[in-house]
């Protein structure tokens, strides 16, 4: 995740989406969000007229985006892509991350429903989109790899709400246990779901 290159507003809004996955929205300012951007604090006003919750808004529907566009990189980044594939990439995101960096940070959206899903409809309406941004893609990808149709939104649900819980586990423990855990027992059962996977798989055990 990275803000160079980017003009003052969007700075804005990618520096709010790390300061809400570190310290949730309740602990994350204005101010806060104009110094970690580098941008004057009079900025905030012009670019952000509703103040506080539509920079949240913002951070969430950016937080849905490269979530998205994540998927389409794993994609591209595979020869033979099957489900388990694609949810062990997205799984190694996060064991990357913690292993070189630390557990103090989450999932940006996750963090804003928990802090904001009863006090703030436009936040809690805000989660609910990006989680929707992000599933599509996934549930898109595991029909490419051979998923029914009508079992893929349902198993994409499935491997985000892993991935968000194992994220909470590996935080709370500082360790990406939970992490490597739903990776290993989650993939056979995605594969099994994707007939074109289960083939694959065969010719390469000789099953």
């Amino acid at each position: 995740m990275t803000a160079s290159g980017r003009g003052p507003r969007e700075r804005m809004v990618f520096s709010a989406a790390q300061l809400i996955r570190r310290d949730g929205v309740e602990a994350t300012g204005m101010r806060d969000v104009a110094a970690h951007a580098g941008a004057p604090r009079g900025s905030l006003q012009h670019y952000f007229p509703g103040g506080k919750e539509q920079l949240v808004g913002e951070a969430l529907q950016w937080a849905g985006r490269y979530a998205a566009d994540r998927v389409a990189r794993f994609l591209r980044g595979m020869e033979r892509p099957t489900p388990s594939r694609l949810f062990t990439a997205m799984v190694r995101q996060w064991t990357d991350e913690y292993e070189a960096s630390g557990f103090a940070a989450g999932c940006p959206v996750a963090a804003a429903t928990v802090d904001c899903a009863e006090s703030s409809e436009t936040t809690r309406k805000a989660a609910a989109d990006a989680f929707a941004a992000w599933t599509r893609p996934v549930a898109a990808a595991l029909v490419g790899m051979g998923v029914p149709e009508p079992r893929s939104e349902p198993l994409a649900t499935v491997m985000i709400s892993s991935l968000e819980g194992a994220i909470l586990i590996a935080r709370a423990e500082c360790d990406v246990r939970a992490l490597t855990t739903v990776a290993r027992e989650l993939g056979p059962l995605l594969d099994a779901a994707a007939p074109g996977a289960r083939s694959a798989a065969r010719r390469i055990t000789g099953g």
